[in-house]
């Protein structure tokens, strides 16, 4: 683990997540130690029954699968656009004032499923690796209702604060990290649904290509670099 001033060389940490394991067992998962939550965000309507062509749920999934809800204030994400989406590594970055953050995840769930009460979904989840600031696990799931035609985005999680956090950034965590966790879900539904009624308007969405780092792509697409990331302050590490 290390502290690097400056740009990063983010591609290296990423290749190192192929080595890293999740960093929790579903054991351990309980409250109060634990946050367990549920984050849902009404998206635009269809016509009830199956997921309408061109509709707000495929447009939805599609924005889902390419990680276009995270706000890159917040978070971003570089990865292998061709690697299959089951087993994805992904190197989060959480971005906090002058401090950056490298975190480890990985896809180790895909959902796609009709459910007995008719609900269609769609949706991932992934879990945190050796190195993460938490640990935990979040599914991100598209929701059609095919009784009422109503759509749904729904974040489900449950997170704890790793215990092998320094002194410093534990504090931090403590003081900072539960508020930055909600508004972070919070922002991730209002850009999806942004997103999502653009989309059914005929408007581009993604408006342009994702950054690339080599092979790899930054999430999402409206990430920028800014003067301000020559002199930020980067914890790194696998996973």
């Amino acid at each position: 683990m290390s502290w690097v001033f400056g740009r990063l060389d983010a591609a290296r940490v990423w290749r190192e997540l192929a080595g890293a394991e999740v960093n929790y067992s579903v054991a351990e998962v309980r409250r109060p130690e634990w946050n367990i939550d549920t984050h849902r965000h009404g998206l635009p309507a269809e016509r009830p029954g199956p997921p309408e062509p061109g509709g707000s749920w495929e447009h939805a999934c599609r924005l889902v699968r390419g990680y276009e809800f995270s706000p890159p204030e917040t978070v971003r994400a570089l990865f292998d656009p061709d690697a299959p989406l089951l087993g994805r590594d992904m190197l989060l970055e959480a971005r906090f004032h002058g401090l950056h953050f490298y975190c480890g995840v990985r896809v180790t769930e895909i959902v796609d499923e009709t459910r007995d009460d008719g609900d269609r979904v769609w949706g991932w989840a992934y879990e945190t690796l050796e190195g993460h600031l938490e640990r935990g696990k979040v599914t991100y799931q598209v929701i059609k209702h095919q009784d009422s035609g109503r759509v749904e985005f729904v974040a489900e999680s449950y997170s704890q604060g790793a215990p092998t956090l320094g002194p410093v950034v534990s504090f931090g965590w403590r003081v900072f990290g539960r508020q930055q966790q909600l508004r972070f879900y919070r922002r991730c539904g209002a850009r999806l649904r942004e997103f999502t009624e653009a989309a059914l308007r005929g408007e581009p969405v993604p408006s342009r290509p994702a950054p690339r780092v080599g092979r790899l792509v930054v999430a999402p697409s409206d990430a920028k670099v800014t003067r301000w990331d020559a002199v930020a302050v980067h914890r790194a590490g696998p996973g």
